[in-house]
């Protein structure tokens, strides 16, 4: 008879990051980052990522000059810096095993370029810390979860500069110095692959201050520091804690030929090869022929300095963590009709349905992606964001939410199915356990949590925690080791 738990040592819980949840943006010593310019546009298509996320020196110039949060979300977040003992209480009531959580960079180096970090932050995250030890949450800990400091990004244009490699790695190393004792799972960079689709977000890039025939070599060549920077950060957390894992995370972004034409599918090819290209980096600890050879081509030369490949070879990750929220298609077909994702325009699969924002549900895509990445890797995996944003309506204190139920239900018999297949699955997180401020919108009014925060798209709110319908649901899959799920 099949086992219906999944294994043993299965680690569920839920992710979150700094700038989306923890407000308090300046309190305690903290500097401003490349979230705190991100600002709320009511007036703006929900689904127009690019809209959303597009910043400017203009626009820089006149966030620093509003010293409020009223436009600026992500400045308030959900309060987690005053709340996290409330918060934490509750993800333990679910049966949480892990928290994946990120450390504002701002938080312990202002600017970034401070020789000695804000004590002050360090405080923070320690209280934060020991607290998740009480209550035997294992934290996976994100170092870049699009909030590194704004004072970098003014003054080097982010990672275009290789001298961010040696600011971010004294960060990394106080983090790893300080926090070593509390965190054994380490991500480097959240979706490292997003610098092309929002190079502010990711890396600190003001686009505006670069010729636009000039932009794509610039792009490469801040990847490639941070893939430096993520190497060089690896060898010092296995040096440091001898017992920890890092790991990469990319965006899985599934994607299907249309039709069966096979131009469809090779282009479809191509884009998946591309997808993992940035994983192939950090385990493999080398650039895919094909993909320097593309590079090339398009006339872009990413600079090496003596020693990179050496670094890249020899300090290789552990395990690999991704998100998945959602699949499209490809096709060759200009006029095919598009749709939006997690901060893409793909080709709609006419075979699926879609969330209030568009974005396409495929729970069979994510057992295809397990299938796919740990045939290609052979490296244990983790799913470290999944989940639907929703409109959710309030109701006295109660929230039906059964189409997020209907939604992880049908993701999580999909990944027992990979497990039963044979992949090292080893961790589920969440995306959003508590409803958080929108990383693409900046809004609250796109609900991802289990446990609902009566604020707002404007902060407007009480910010009192209430336990949604599918919070119970939650409580019971972990409680059962997933047994749950095929009890009818």
């Amino acid at each position: 008879m099949t086992n219906l738990k999944f294994p043993e040592n299965f680690l569920w819980g839920g992710a979150v990051a700094a700038n989306q949840i923890e407000g308090a943006w300046n309190v305690g010593g903290k500097g401003l980052s490349v979230a705190d310019m991100a600002t709320y546009k009511p007036n703006i298509d929900n689904k127009d990522y690019s809209a959303h996320m597009t910043i400017t020196s203009e626009s820089i110039a006149e966030a620093m000059a509003d010293e409020t949060d009223t436009f600026f979300p992500k400045r308030r977040g959900i309060d987690f810096y005053h709340h996290y003992k409330e918060d934490l209480a509750l993800f333990t009531e679910m049966g949480f095993k892990t928290l994946r959580l990120s450390i504002a960079w701002t938080r312990i180096f202002p600017t970034g370029e401070e020789l000695e970090p804000n004590e002050e932050g360090i405080k923070f995250y320690e209280s934060v810390f020991k607290e998740m030890k009480r209550l035997n949450i294992e934290p996976i800990v994100t170092l870049s979860h699009y909030e590194m400091p704004l004072a970098l990004s003014i003054k080097y244009n982010g990672w275009i500069d290789r001298r961010v490699v040696d600011d971010f790695t004294r960060f990394s190393d106080v983090c790893i110095e300080r926090f070593g004792k509390y965190v054994k799972y380490w991500l480097t960079f959240n979706e490292i692959d997003s610098i092309f689709r929002h190079p502010f977000t990711t890396a600190g890039i003001i686009s505006d201050k670069i010729k636009e025939e000039d932009l794509e070599q610039n792009i490469y060549q801040a990847l490639h520091h941070q893939f430096i920077a993520s190497a060089i950060v690896t060898k010092l957390a296995h040096e440091k804690i001898p017992d920890s894992q890092v790991g990469c995370m990319l965006t899985k972004l599934m994607t299907y030929p249309l039709t069966c034409a096979p131009i469809d599918v090779e282009l479809t090819l191509k884009k998946n090869l591309e997808n993992n290209f940035y994983a192939d980096v950090q385990v493999k600890g080398e650039y895919p022929k094909m993909i320097l050879k593309d590079i090339t081509n398009r006339g872009i030369t990413i600079k090496f300095e003596e020693h990179d490949a050496q670094i890249l070879k020899e300090n290789t990750v552990d395990f690999i963590s991704f998100s998945y929220y959602m699949s499209m298609a490809e096709s060759a077909d200009t006029n095919a009709e598009r749709t939006p994702g997690n901060t893409v325009l793909g080709v709609k699969n006419p075979y699926l349905s879609s969330t209030d924002w568009g974005w396409q549900i495929d729970p069979k895509g994510l057992k295809i992606s397990l299938i796919e990445l740990y045939d290609r890797y052979n490296l244990p995996l983790m799913i470290v964001e999944n989940g639907m944003g929703a409109v959710d309506v309030f109701d006295d204190g109660a929230i039906h939410d059964e189409y997020r139920i209907a939604y992880f239900k049908e993701h999580f018999k999909q990944m027992k199915e990979a497990i039963d297949e044979g992949v090292d699955l080893i961790a589920y997180t969440s995306w959003g356990p508590i409803d958080l401020v929108s990383a693409g919108t900046s809004q609250m009014s796109k609900r991802y949590g289990f446990i609902y925060v009566d604020v707002d798209d404007e902060g407007k709110g009480t910010y009192e925690r209430y336990k949604k319908d599918s919070f119970y649901w939650y409580q019971k899959i972990i409680e059962t080791n997933g047994e749950e799920l095929f009890n009818n």
